[in-house]
């Protein structure tokens, strides 16, 4: 008779099942289908966070060309004539600050013009 450490494959199985908790069907509580799915869903998890920095960027991107081009300046010609003057804010910065805080915003473009 063969020996089979059921205790530690049922513990695996059960912590898989864990992990598919609040899924719809038999994807929540039968083992293949359940095991297939949170697996899937891991996948587009990994995918998703790189995914996510980009559409972020995007975002970012597309707020600073909104604010620049109140100050007749396209997002291309600001960004040149930020790292031409030396200055260093990243994307995230000036996006926030394009938003929410005018006045910081125009006077880096003030800066940046002159």
């Amino acid at each position: 008779m063969r020996s089979v450490n059921h205790v530690a494959s049922k513990a695996r199985r059960k912590k898989m099942i864990k992990h598919a908790k609040g899924y719809f069907g038999r994807r929540k509580n039968v083992w293949t289908v359940a095991k297939n799915a949170i697996e899937k869903g891991w996948q587009y998890a990994y995918r998703d966070r790189k995914v996510k920095k980009r559409e972020f960027r995007a975002l970012w991107i597309q707020r600073i060309n909104a604010g620049a081009r109140q100050y007749d300046l396209s997002y291309s010609k600001f960004m040149g004539l930020l790292k031409e003057k030396g200055i260093d804010i990243n994307r995230k910065v000036l996006a926030d600050l394009a938003m929410s805080n005018e006045k910081a915003f125009k006077a880096i473009v003030d800066t940046v013009k002159k």
